[in-house]
């Protein structure tokens, strides 16, 4: 298996909830993912993301995409 290839996208879901007081089961049953596929993505260890489920996520959150994911490049 090739080396997983690092990447600088950074997850911001756990500021969005916050902000909406929301928990993440309750995000996941709104969304129609479960828990453990949004774990994945709010600890940053998700690979890709479907753009209908990324497109879910800001409507129940009412937010932009950017929002929720930001490119935070490493310093050299």
């Amino acid at each position: 298996m090739p080396p997983e290839e690092p990447h600088e996208i950074s997850v911001h879901l756990d500021d969005l909830l916050a902000a909406r007081e929301m928990t993440l089961t309750q995000l996941a049953e709104q969304v129609g993912i479960t828990v453990v596929n949004l774990s994945v993505l709010k600890n940053g260890r998700a690979k890709a993301i479907r753009f209908s489920t990324l497109s879910r996520l800001c409507h129940v959150l009412g937010c932009q995409p950017g929002d929720l994911l930001r490119h935070q490049p490493s310093t050299p």
